[in-house]
């Protein structure tokens, strides 16, 4: 089996909210996406509830919703830090 170049997203959590889900920040000149705490907040409350006992079925849709985006932003940051490590090595 092999791994698709780009993940894909094939819907949102009903539960997300869009303003404030993602957070942007600058390391070494290069913006990272990252959850909001609001969503890690909410991650991190699935997965203790996942921790005593069986999320119901629209808990463990949220869940991998987030996974899935969780996976489409690692992306992103690895696109992005792999562009300017690119552009940095050419212009060595």
């Amino acid at each position: 089996m092999t791994t698709p170049l780009r993940p894909t997203l094939h819907n949102l959590p009903a539960t997300l909210v869009l303003e404030g889900a993602i957070s942007i920040e600058l390391q070494e000149g290069i913006p990272i996406f990252r959850a909001s705490s609001i969503i890690q907040n909410r991650i991190a409350a699935l997965l203790a509830k996942q921790q005593i006992s069986l999320l119901n079925s629209q808990e463990e849709k949220e869940l991998d919703g987030y996974e899935e985006i969780d996976d489409y932003l690692s992306f992103f940051n690895r696109v992005a830090r792999n562009l300017v490590q690119n552009t940095d090595n050419q212009t060595v």
